[in-house]
């Protein structure tokens, strides 16, 4: 399975690095790739001559809200049956690779390795970032041409979508530290590796990411206390605020603090963004039941635009309130369920763990997808590919059963 390990990691380095998977080739190579690799999981299965699958109850809010896109595009309950057909296809990959995840990463080191890998990618991807800030040319790459009005950070077109990157990532170093799961002589790497996306998060100037990466902070602190961490760690944590802090001094912090105290002028302002929100429950209390199809927002939402600004609004800026517009109660109750059973098997993972680096394994990725949850009430990173490719992959890694020998040692 070492092949299907290396695809899902190659799929989502590609993903990051082509503007968060937004471009229609990035998509295809998503799809494809997931395609290919699902195949070749059923080739190697059959070689063995056994398939055994590892069950997790998110297959069955995931798989209850990819029938109703189906049923949207296949009987026409959709203002746009193409637009359902692409989130479709996205789902439909995502999911995939949700699944190879859960079959391929099953032992503490397979996860562990993969959580390393996280992490380098989260240093490499923000250090680009950095570098990219202070040698802005108005383009990204220094060759991407962008239009009037975008926030570009890193590879992402916008600063909030990266910050959502470094919120899914981060805390999986975060965890390895505070769970004093990391040796001795990989602890300053460590350290360098996750204050570096933090400082490039809050350089960034991402009001909601800057909040949420404290919030995760402060909850896999408690979590850490939880289980009774020693001194060492908590001497960790605090090495780690103080060496990020000064960092991020070095760096600068003017944007960031400006941009808490007030809007700048290419930003959504208060007003219309809250008029966002009331169009779009609107546009849900018009289609109870089943909405008005998945991925079809951007058609439907002029009819119910209250506050005309000249703009397209091609996503509502809370990713709930989205899917209750996309897919009515339906589609609301599996994202319930969904977010229920994600705590329901994270914590129990959790409680569960014995050894040092099962419980950071477990907390790292359970704490990043409360992070991205939080931030999803004020933005739509569920909605940029790279980002909702990451968290399903997290919430595989938080409640996904481990082997059997694996948990005894």
């Amino acid at each position: 399975m070492n092949i299907i390990r290396v695809g899902a990691c190659g799929l989502v380095v590609s993903e990051v690095l082509a503007l968060g998977g937004v471009l229609p080739w990035a998509e295809a190579i998503l799809e494809v790739g997931a395609a290919a690799l699902f195949l070749l999981w059923g080739i190697l299965a059959l070689r063995r001559g056994k398939v055994e699958i590892n069950w997790t109850w998110l297959y069955v809010p995931l798989l209850a809200l990819g029938i109703l896109a189906l049923v949207q595009y296949a009987f026409g309950i959709t203002a746009s049956s193409y637009l359902t057909k692409i989130e479709l296809l996205k789902w439909e990959a995502c999911v995939v690779l949700f699944f190879l995840t859960i079959e391929s990463f099953r032992t503490v080191d397979q996860i562990k390795q993969f959580a390393w890998f996280l992490v380098l990618l989260s240093f490499f991807v923000s250090l680009f970032g950095i570098v990219q800030h202070f040698t802005f040319n108005g383009k990204l790459y220094w060759s991407i041409p962008l239009t009037h009005g975008e926030a570009p950070f890193g590879p992402y077109v916008n600063r909030d979508h990266f910050a959502g990157f470094v919120e899914l990532t981060a805390p999986l170093g975060l965890a390895l530290l505070l769970f004093h799961a990391c040796r001795r002589e990989k602890l300053l790497l460590l350290f360098l590796f996750t204050v570096v996306p933090v400082a490039a998060l809050i350089l960034s100037a991402s009001r909601a990411g800057i909040v949420t990466i404290f919030f995760d902070s402060v909850l896999l602190s408690l979590l850490s206390h939880a289980h009774q961490v020693g001194k060492k760690q908590l001497l960790a944590g605090i090495g780690l605020g103080l060496l990020a802090g000064t960092f991020i001094m070095w760096l600068g912090v003017s944007e960031a603090i400006y941009r808490f105290e007030k809007l700048t002028p290419k930003e959504i302002s208060r007003d219309r963004r809250m008029s966002m929100y009331r169009d779009t429950w609107q546009i849900f209390t018009h289609h109870l039941r089943v909405g008005t199809g998945l991925g079809t927002l951007v058609v439907v939402y002029p009819q119910y635009e209250s506050l005309y600004d000249g703009l397209v609004v091609d996503h509502a800026h809370n990713d709930y309130l989205e899917l209750l517009a996309d897919t009515g109660f339906t589609g609301g109750l599996c994202g319930f369920a969904f977010i229920v059973l994600l705590f329901w098997g994270g914590v129990n993972n959790l409680r569960a763990a014995q050894r040092p680096l099962i419980r950071a394994v477990r907390a790292g990725p359970l704490v990043a997808c409360s992070g991205l949850l939080l931030h999803s009430l004020v933005d739509f990173n569920l909605h940029i590919p790279a980002n909702a490719l990451l968290f399903l992959l997290l919430c595989a890694l938080a409640t996904s059963p481990l082997s059997n020998s694996e948990l005894s040692l």
